[in-house]
């Protein structure tokens, strides 16, 4: 009897034994399961799903990325380019990627197609000269797109334009586009962007919007603060309006406040989209310099100085005429000098015979012996 028990005794230890190190060997598989997917790359900082790679001089993105990362941040790097294999695995729960200040130059095809659920891109402070139409998937969940301090080249517009024009950002909500040289946008630029309600602009050189540019995107809010804008035509004033939800910044523009802001100034009396008016000021004339838009007298709004620019434009075109046409002058002169020489040489010969026979009919007649001769010999 006590045979049977210790014999028991054993099996139920040896049970409980085994069941002890199942429980550990599980364990070790999910440490284990734990540890590769929380694996950090070198010269990186990981915590919670947060990866953060800066200032690090790296030339590439990590490879080695936890697979659980939504956060990346590479940012304050030397990474030039971009492309296919720079994702080479697929991250499927990283939202936010931030990649500004590495000199980017170029952003290839397919660049960001292993992370399908991304949201917010950040690409600021870079230099971008080539960005692929297909940099992102065709059904993208890109919400955010930062690409402020990135296209230093009024060339590059082009660029910019090819990818906003790829169709592959219908969900995009926000744009920033601020710190550019931009200049001129072209009228058909946003007109892809069908969910676009924020977009930035400011301090990108705009010196005039053109028909539609801001037409087909549903904003509801614009900054155009700090940019070369002298006046808004009425066609922009009237798609403003078209936004009744719209918020509009204006400030930081030179505008000129002469006898053509008429309909501007109405207009910002009558709306309540721009919300910065008050701070809206007078660059040219100098005698209106610094004076708000909101309290100019129109008896003040003269287009005198216009005028006086046009004239002096004429005159400074009138000269440069005129120097054009002596410059030909005196150029065919030049070419055809052997010519001129030998017929001003001529010239000089014919006057010359001439002169001498008047000479010798004015030494006959001074002469009445020569006079009389000369009769006789005419007989």
């Amino acid at each position: 009897m006590r045979l049977l028990s210790t014999t028991c005794g054993r099996d139920r230890g040896e049970i409980q034994g085994s069941k002890h190190m199942s429980v550990m060997m599980h364990f070790f598989f999910l440490l284990a399961a734990v540890l590769s997917c929380h694996g950090c790359p070198d010269k990186c900082l990981c915590f919670s799903q947060t990866v953060k790679c800066q200032n690090q001089d790296l030339d590439a993105i990590p490879h080695s990325l936890p697979a659980n990362t939504k956060f990346l941040f590479v940012t304050g790097n030397n990474i030039s380019h971009i492309g296919v294999d720079s994702f080479p695995t697929s991250l499927e729960m990283l939202t936010d990627l931030y990649l500004s200040g590495n000199q980017m130059e170029t952003v290839d095809a397919m660049v960001f197609d292993n992370l399908p659920n991304l949201v917010r891109l950040d690409l600021s402070n870079n230099d971008i000269q080539t960005f692929s139409g297909r940099a992102f998937l065709l059904e993208n969940k890109v919400q955010l797109l930062n690409l402020s301090r990135s296209f230093h080249n009024h060339s590059s517009l082009d660029v910019l334009q090819s990818v906003l024009q790829s169709g592959n950002l219908v969900q995009l909500t926000a744009l920033d586009l601020s710190n550019n040289d931009l200049v001129i946008l072209p009228d058909d630029i946003f007109t892809s962007l069908s969910s676009l309600v924020t977009l930035s602009l400011q301090n990108s050189s705009i010196i005039f919007i053109q028909n539609g540019t801001l037409r087909a995107p549903p904003l509801l809010e614009l900054d155009l603060r700090d940019n070369s804008l002298r006046d808004l035509p009425d066609t922009s004033m009237e798609e403003f309006d078209l936004k009744p939800a719209l918020l509009i910044r204006l400030s930081g523009n030179p505008w000129r406040c002469d006898c053509f802001i008429d309909d501007m100034l109405l207009w910002l009396k009558n709306s309540t989209q721009v919300v910065d008016v008050h701070n809206l000021t007078c660059f040219d004339p100098e005698a209106l310099r610094r004076q708000p838009l909101l309290q100019l007298d129109p008896a003040r709004l003269k287009c005198l100085g216009d005028m006086e620019g046009v004239l002096e434009t004429s005159y400074v075109f009138l000269g440069l005429v005129l120097a054009l046409i002596g410059v030909i002058f005196l150029l065919v002169l030049y070419l055809n000098r052997k010519g001129i020489k030998r017929w001003m040489y001529n010239i000089r010969d014919a006057c010359r015979d001439h002169m001498e026979g008047y000479h010798y009919r004015y030494e006959i007649n001074s002469d009445p012996r020569l006079a009389n001769l000369s009769i006789n010999s005419d007989v």
